[in-house]
C-alpha cells in the first residue's frame, strides 16, 4: 500500500500545476511514466486507475496562485492537496514515494514517510498511475480552455511554450491561464491589453473564468431584454460550436458573441470579432435554426463587450 506522487504541469506558460496521489491496492497492467504512453492510452488507463485503485487525489494549483507563491511552494501546497483529496477516502498506506529527488513534504508531519526517487513513475506502479491520472486530467482541463480561448491553440499544447503558442500571445495578449512570473511572460505584468486580467481573476479565491463570463453574459442579457429582446438560450453548446447568448425580437433572432475586457483602454469588443471568429459564429447561427427547425425568421450575428470589476456595458452592436 504505497501512495505514489508525480506532478504535471511543472513547465508550461499557461495553465494549472496538478499533483496526482494514488493508492493502488491492486495490480493493473502496462503502468509506466505517462510521457511514454499515446494519449488514447493514457486515457484509458486513467480511466482503469480511477475504477480500481484504492484512492485517487488530485491537487491543484492554477496559474494566478503559482504567481503569487511561486513554483516551488506551488508544487508543495499541490502535493499537499491531492493528499488530502487520499486522505478523505480513509485509505491506508505505510510509505509516500515521489517521483523526483525533492521532499515535497518535508515540512509537514508526513514528510518522515516519504522517500524520493529519480525516475519512480518508471518503477513503481503507483507513482506511474499517479502520473498518468495528473496528466489526463490537466489534459483535460486545457482542451476545455480552447472553448473559451480558441486562438491560442490550448487543446494542441497544453500550455507549453510552442511557436504557435507564442505566435498567439505576441497578436492577442495573455489570458488568466499565463503564468505571468514566468520569464518570458514577465512584461505583461505591466500591460494593459490583456484578454482578462489576472488581477481580477485573483481578487476573490471564488472567482473563476466561468464566472468572469457568466456576469458578462448577464449584464448583456439584461441590457438586451431591456430594449424588447426574449433570451432564447445562454451558453447554447454542441460539441461543433458554442454562442453566448441566442435572443429574438419581433421576427429576428439575434446570435450574440460577449468579451470581458480590463477596462476601457482594452480594446472594443468588436476588434474581438476576427475572421475566423466571424466564420465560427456564422456556422453557429445556420446550425443552430437547422437544429430548430427555424424557417421565417431573420438570423442576425452580434457582438457585446463588457468592461471592468463593476461588469459595466461598453457596447452592443449588430455585424453586418
Amino acid at each position: 500500500m504505497i501512495l505514489g506522487i508525480d506532478e504535471v504541469g511543472r513547465g508550461p506558460w499557461a495553465g494549472p500545476l496538478v499533483v496526482g496521489a494514488v493508492v493502488l491496492g491492486r495490480e493493473i497492467d502496462s503502468l509506466t511514466d505517462s510521457k511514454k504512453l499515446s494519449a488514447k492510452r493514457r486515457i484509458e488507463l486513467a480511466a482503469e486507475i480511477r475504477e480500481k485503485a484504492s484512492a485517487v487525489g488530485l491537487g491543484w494549483v492554477h496559474a494566478d496562485e503559482i504567481d503569487r507563491v511561486g513554483l516551488s511552494k506551488a508544487l508543495q501546497l499541490a502535493c499537499q492537496r491531492a493528499i488530502a483529496e487520499v486522505d478523505t477516502l480513509g485509505v491506508a498506506y505505510h510509505e509516500i514515494i515521489i517521483d523526483g529527488t525533492i521532499n515535497l513534504l518535508k515540512d509537514t508531519s508526513k514528510g518522515s514517510y516519504v522517500t524520493t526517487l529519480a525516475k519512480a513513475d518508471l518503477l513503481i506502479p503507483s507513482v506511474s498511475a499517479a502520473s498518468i491520472v495528473a496528466k489526463v486530467a490537466r489534459d483535460e482541463y486545457m482542451v476545455k480552455q480552447e472553448e473559451l480561448y480558441p486562438d491560442y491553440g490550448f487543446a494542441a499544447h497544453v500550455g507549453y511554450g510552442t511557436a504557435k503558442h507564442r505566435a498567439a500571445i505576441g497578436k492577442y495578449g495573455v489570458t488568466p491561464l499565463h503564468r505571468l512570473s514566468f520569464a518570458p511572460l514577465a512584461k505583461y505584468r505591466t500591460r494593459t491589453d490583456l484578454v482578462y486580467d489576472p488581477a481580477v481573476m485573483s481578487s476573490s479565491a471564488n472567482v473563476t473564468t466561468k464566472q468572469i463570463g457568466d456576469r458578462a453574459e448577464e449584464t448583456i442579457a439584461e441590457y438586451l431584454e431591456k430594449n424588447g429582446h426574449e433570451i432564447l438560450e445562454r451558453n447554447w453548446k454542441t460539441k461543433f460550436c458554442e454562442i453566448d447568448i441566442v435572443s429574438q425580437k419581433g421576427d429576428t433572432i439575434y446570435f450574440t458573441e460577449v468579451k470581458y475586457r480590463k477596462n476601457d483602454k482594452a480594446g472594443g469588443g468588436i476588434a474581438a470579432i476576427t475572421p475566423k471568429k466571424l466564420r465560427q459564429m456564422k456556422f453557429a447561427a445556420e446550425y443552430f435554426a437547422l437544429r430548430n427547425q427555424l424557417s421565417e425568421v431573420n438570423l442576425r450575428l452580434a457582438g457585446a463587450d463588457v468592461a471592468g470589476q463593476d461588469y459595466r456595458l461598453g457596447q452592443w452592436f449588430e455585424i453586418s
